[in-house]
Parts: structure tokens; C-alpha cells; sequence
């Protein structure tokens, strides 16, 4: 029997075992859905299924850059918990990742997953994982960033929970501007700003912060008797004042609050005689955006002596 993308797609969704494994096990079978299924349990593939409903909000952020600063990636991968985003199996496997998506040219996560991974396709191996480790595994997202002129550095904060990758545009070299981009990096996970640059916001953001504060002047009784105009100075006031706060180059430096982030790094470059400007930046946060489960488990425990 012929083996379809159909048939692969089917068996994919009963077992939750990855593509090729699932079109492998269809092969051996001669295309019997059934006999393909135990063929997946008989080598533990099949597990996949039983976690895969699982919340995976915990796990790890690696980046990866190449020798001369000119390339860099970053991976996220997400586990049920903690403690086996502590494990040494699973950092290997995410750092392994990291590397991969510096070395490739995937353009999205289908082409990502289906890249070769130690004898074996991304998808098939972080089946593996989730076989074999216990716990259901996703790997969210990945970023390479390549850029002419651009030279790149970043910082891991919490062993991994924290990534950042910052994009200096320079002639120097990679080590002349370490300090430099590992500060900022580190600003940009403490700090989390939005843009990068006034020039870099995004219209509609803006709008919704203007409709927002113009209301805000509405209702301060201290505005009642403002002429609209003056309501409309205050509100401007207002978005430059966020604008500081949201636009990276425009934050104060932690490291030296008399600095904004962009006089710091000409700073940078006037100490080492070379120009030097902010260009990009990357930030991972493990888990943000995952709705969490909440777990009860005083309700837990009472279910458990129930049975």
C-alpha cells in the first residue's frame, strides 16, 4: 500500500510521534495504520501522545554565535518543569539547538524542525526526549540574526530563563565590543523595552497610548478647566516621557543612570576610536505569553486517597 502524506498526517495525530518516524513506521508496515501504531509504542514513540496535553511553560533560552560575532541565534525550548529544565540531557539538547539554528538557513519552525539533528530530523529527536526524559517538550521559537555590518553579542540571564541578543553596527571587532553589547544586553533583559529606537515604534502602539493618556487628562480633575490644546501639550509631554521608558536607546543606563543607553554606547565608541551604534535586539523570556496551569494541590492529594 502506498504510504500518503495523508496517511503520515493521520498516524502523526493518533500517536503524536514525529513525521518521519510516523512515515518510517508506515514503511516497515506496508501502510497498515494499525500494525504502524504498535510498531511507534514498540519503540516508546507513541509516549509523545500522552504528554502532549500537557502545559509546557518552564524550560530554557540558548544562543549561539559565530567566531567572528558576525552571526548569532537563539532557541527556546519549554518543559513541564523546572527541574528537568535543570537537566544536563535537556541543556545538551537545547544548546545542540542553538548551534543548529546558527549553522542553518530554516526560514520558519516547519523547516527548523524537519532539519537533521543528530542522525535524525529535530521533530524525531525531541519526540525522543519527551519518550524518554517524561515530561512533554516544545520547542517555541528560534531567531538567527545576520546583518551587514553588524556585529553581535549577548547575555543569559538566570542560567537560561533570560536570553538576549544585541546587534552593534560597527567596523570593530568582536572582542573590542564585548563590554559594550554584553551591557546592554543585560539592559535590554532587566529593563524589557519595546523598541529599539524612537523611529522603530509601532504606530499603532502609539495610538493606543495617546487615546489612552488624552482620556487620563480628561478625567484629572486638575485638567477640568484646560483649554483642548493644553490637554493636547500634556498628553505629548506624556508620550515622550513613555517613550524613554518603552525605546531602548532612549532608557536610562543601569549601570550609570547619568547615561541614556545610546550616550553610553557612544561612549563606548569614543573610547575605543571606532564608530559604534545601537542596530538590533532579540529578547527570549522563558514561558512569557504561556498561559500557566494552576495547580491545586490540596485538591490533588484529596483525589489521589479518593481512588
Amino acid at each position: 500500500m502506498a504510504v500518503t502524506a495523508a496517511l503520515v498526517k493521520e498516524l502523526r495525530e493518533m500517536t503524536g510521534a514525529g513525521m518521519m518516524d510516523c512515515k518510517k513506521a508506515l514503511v516497515e508496515t506496508d501502510g497498515d495504520i494499525e500494525k504502524a501504531v504498535d510498531v511507534l509504542r514498540e519503540k516508546g514513540l507513541s509516549k509523545a501522545a500522552k504528554k502532549s496535553g500537557r502545559i509546557a511553560a518552564m524550560g530554557l533560552v540558548r544562543t549561539a554565535f559565530s567566531e567572528d560575532g558576525k552571526k548569532a541565534a537563539m532557541v527556546e525550548v519549554n518543559s513541564e518543569t523546572d527541574f528537568v529544565a535543570k537537566n544536563d540531557e535537556f541543556i545538551g539538547f537545547v544548546d545542540g539547538l542553538a548551534q543548529l539554528a546558527l549553522e542553518s538557513d530554516a526560514a520558519d519552525m516547519d523547516a527548523f524542525m524537519a532539519l537533521p539533528f543528530e542522525g535524525e530530523t529535530v521533530q524525531a529527536a525531541l519526540t525522543n526526549k519527551i519518550a524518554t526524559i517524561g515530561e512533554n517538550m516544545n520547542i517555541r521559537r528560534f531567531v538567527k540574526c545576520e546583518e551587514e555590518g553588524v556585529v553581535y553579542t549577548g547575555y543569559l540571564h538566570g542560567g537560561g530563563n533570560i536570553g538576549v541578543i544585541v546587534g552593534l553596527k560597527t567596523d570593530a571587532a568582536a572582542s573590542e565590543i564585548e563590554t559594550c553589547g554584553k551591557d546592554v544586553a543585560m539592559q535590554v533583559a532587566s529593563m524589557s523595552p519595546k523598541f529599539l529606537d524612537e523611529s522603530q515604534v509601532d504606530p499603532e502602539y502609539l495610538e493606543h497610548e495617546r487615546k489612552i493618556l488624552i482620556e487620563e487628562a480628561k478625567n484629572d480633575p486638575k485638567n477640568a478647566k484646560k483649554p483642548e490644546d493644553i490637554l493636547g501639550k500634556i498628553v505629548e509631554g506624556r508620550i515622550k516621557k513613555e517613550l524613554k521608558e518603552v525605546c531602548l536607546a532612549d532608557q536610562k543606563f543601569v549601570k550609570d543612570g547619568d547615561l541614556s543607553v545610546e550616550q553610553y554606547v557612544k561612549k563606548c565608541a569614543a573610547d575605543l576610536g571606532k564608530d559604534i551604534a545601537l542596530a538590533s535586539y532579540v529578547r527570549y523570556e522563558v514561558g512569557e505569553g504561556i498561559e500557566k496551569k494552576e495547580e491545586d494541590f490540596a485538591a490533588e492529594v484529596a483525589a489521589q486517597m479518593a481512588k
